[in-house]
């Protein structure tokens, strides 16, 4: 059995913060994550959305589940970056 490539939540960050490509098409990420009740989300196709309060200081970031014409397929869910397992099949490492 393979483990899962790892990356750095750091680097995660980063690429979360790329909003758009050059061409302007929005950019998509998978993405696995515990909830606040424990229960574990995986949305297979996401883009970065906005929050409706100062995300620094809750070290939160937006995150929208879309289909795969990037229609939105539910709703904004804020993410807590320390409950990030997962980024694009890779597995999160402080």
């Amino acid at each position: 059995m393979d483990e899962l490539v790892k990356i750095r939540r750091y680097t995660a960050l980063k690429e979360y913060e790329i909003k758009e490509t050059l061409d302007g098409k929005q950019v998509t990420f998978s993405i696995k994550f515990v909830k606040k009740s424990g229960e574990v989300v995986f949305y297979p196709r996401a883009v970065a959305a906005g929050l409706r309060f100062n995300r620094s200081d809750h070290r939160m970031r937006g995150v929208l589940p879309v289909d795969k014409d990037n229609q939105a397929a539910g709703h904004v869910t804020p993410v807590h970056i320390d409950s990030i397992l997962e980024w694009n099949g890779k597995k999160i490492k402080l």
